[in-house]
């Protein structure tokens, strides 16, 4: 078998006889891009994709840094050469974390304003934030967009590129996480709430960790005024959709989102329906506020 033929229950499998952990009675937690496994022993095993040993290794340097800032973050197992490479693909292992729930928006605000008061480290070096990252190619590959939308699309990531180069350039930059929801945050029964999902931990403009929410309340009214006056007040007062480039920023994460389920467009009729209908939205087709079905 090649390494290229792999399953991930086999890479999971030759990774644990690399690391010396026992996979047997291993359970699939999560199946996409990066799979995930809970083991036994409090264990959870995350394989990613192929060719991401450097961006896995940066991921576990990441974690033990901002634990070592103060920040209550998922914990590396300790002890382990990380990432575990099989083939082309790379195992990181983590301590598993506890029965917990999503956080709550005033939950988030207070974790992003801990982590937003952070020094940049000296090492690992984070890269900058590009909100468009992939988003140009996603479009370019897209076989089943029609010619007009797929041409909009490919004027409309152009244009909104151009005007955050504009903006950004101007804006001070610190530690932003670079996909910040309630989901990445795990509030355990006992415990304190828990940063998840490290592979965007970046350099940017801060606003962009508070601008996925907001787009939420702003523009598809899936949050409260209570919640949403709740995460501001959490982060420590600052409501980014009074900033004059919140527009710009909300676009690009608008066009972040459909792109999402533009990939899975491919090989997904309803996705490819849910990308129609998310261009039709930002074409200003269909009135705010909008409602887009999760992928």
């Amino acid at each position: 078998m090649t390494a290229a033929s792999l399953t991930a229950d086999d890479v999971l499998t030759r990774a644990g006889r690399q690391a010396g952990i026992t996979t047997s009675g291993a359970l699939k937690i999560r199946d996409g891009s990066n799979v995930m496994y809970r083991l036994l022993g409090d264990v959870v095993a995350r394989i990613g994709p192929e060719h991401t040993e450097e961006a896995a290794g940066r991921q576990v340097a990441v974690a033990r840094w901002l634990a070592s800032a103060g920040i209550n973050v998922v914990t590396p197992v300790a002890g382990l050469a990380q990432p575990t490479v099989v083939g082309t693909r790379p195992v990181t292992w983590w301590e598993r974390i506890p029965e917990h729930r999503s956080a709550t928006p005033a939950e988030l605000g207070a974790m992003l304003r801990q982590l937003h008061n952070l020094t940049p480290p000296a090492t690992p070096v984070l890269a900058d934030f590009d909100p468009l990252s992939g988003v140009d190619k996603r479009v370019a590959a897209a076989t089943r967009l029609g010619e007009a939308d797929q041409a909009w699309l490919v004027d409309r990531v152009r244009a909104v590129r151009d005007e955050l180069a504009q903006l950004v350039a101007a804006m001070g930059r610190g530690v932003i996480h670079g996909d910040a929801w309630q989901g990445n945050i795990a509030v355990p029964d006992s415990s304190a709430p828990v940063l998840l999902d490290l592979e965007h931990v970046s350099l940017g403009s801060r606003d962009w960790d508070l601008i996925p929410l907001a787009v939420d309340y702003a523009d598809f009214a899936r949050l409260s005024d209570e919640d949403y006056h709740a995460f501001v007040g959490a982060y420590g007062g600052r409501d980014v959709i009074q900033a004059p480039h919140f527009r710009t920023f909300a676009d690009a994460q608008e066009l972040r989102w459909t792109a999402f389920t533009l990939a899975k467009a491919e090989t997904d009729d309803d996705a490819a329906e849910q990308t129609r209908h998310r261009i039709a939205c930002l074409r200003g087709e269909v009135p705010r506020p909008w409602t887009w079905d999760a992928f």
